[in-house]
């Protein structure tokens, strides 16, 4: 679950030392959607996202505090409204993945490597490969078959907000590329910006919401702690320095490829640890997702 600026690299310098870092990354964000399942219900979505980003964002404000104040106030406005969008994106993705598998919300929203090139054909106007569109199709099919389960049935509620999280992912990789108010601002306080514009809608939709973050923080237990704190500390804090290390001593596009595993380990997270079945339909779906993707990624480059 992420949705993170990457900055342009140093001459690259490929070693496991970096790549390793950054694959756990990938890791980490693929169990997210089970963690965040494991402590979130329709009731408290809006309170654990409060709590998740509330306490990391400090932390991400001290560190880049000096760069913030370098901002202008159009690069604060430009990161406001990124801002907006990624609440969008997280509000998508935790009511999602509540209301279906952890498997199904990690392979669903790796679409977004297949709608945000094609976003970028229809915005300039250029025409596809021939290879991309099959690659589109084949990650079209996958998801299809990933929603059927064990027989053919509508997809669920959460199938479908996921999807339009994996639209909402590449409305924010555009806005990215096109505010031109952002373009050029440092990662840190752009991100910390967006989480901070991001924390201030969730916490205005939660005072009217039937728990507030703090009486369901009081209610957590310790594993509902446990996961908290992965998702804040691991799938927020700890994802975003290293992306910011390994971006200076690799290339954008071996980060991108590495961190495009996230999928494969939401799978392997949902099925090992949550007990999670894909049935055949599920199994050959999320086969093709993979496929299709991956192949999408390399068409698309």
């Amino acid at each position: 679950m992420s949705s993170i600026a990457v900055p342009r690299a140093a001459a690259p310098r490929r070693t496991w030392s970096t790549d390793l870092p950054v694959l756990l990354v990938a890791v980490v964000w693929g169990a997210s959607y089970l963690a965040a399942k494991d402590i979130t219900t329709a009731r408290t979505v809006l309170a654990v996202l409060v709590l998740r980003f509330a306490l990391v964002l400090p932390v991400l404000a001290v560190a880049g505090h000096r760069s913030l104040r370098a901002l202008t106030a159009a690069q604060w406005r430009g990161a406001g409204l990124l801002g907006l969008i990624l609440a969008g994106i997280f509000l998508l993705e935790t009511y999602g993945v509540v209301h279906t598998s952890a498997t199904n919300a990690g392979l669903i929203i790796s679409l977004t490597m297949i709608f945000t090139p094609l976003a970028e054909v229809a915005v300039t106007r250029t025409r596809p490969s021939r290879a991309f569109l099959g690659a589109a199709a084949l990650s079209v099919l996958g998801v299809l078959l990933l929603t059927q389960g064990v027989g053919f049935s509508r997809p669920s509620l959460g199938d479908l907000l996921m999807l339009l999280a994996a639209l909402a992912r590449t409305l924010h990789v555009l806005a990215m590329s096109r505010v031109k108010s952002v373009r050029g601002a440092d990662a840190l306080p752009l991100t910390t910006v967006q989480l901070g514009a991001a924390v201030g809608v969730f916490a205005l939709l939660s005072a009217g919401a039937d728990t507030t973050p703090w009486a369901t923080a009081a209610d957590f237990g310790p594993r509902e702690w446990a996961g908290l704190l992965f998702l804040s500390v691991c799938c927020t804090l700890f994802a975003f320095f290293v992306q910011m290390w390994a971006v200076r001593r690799t290339s954008p596009s071996r980060v991108s490829l590495l961190l495009g595993t996230e999928p494969l380990w939401a799978a392997a997270a949902g099925i090992a640890l949550g007990g999670e079945r894909l049935g055949a339909y599920g199994l050959a779906g999320g086969v093709l997702v993979l496929v299709g993707t991956a192949w999408g990624r390399g068409a698309a480059r």
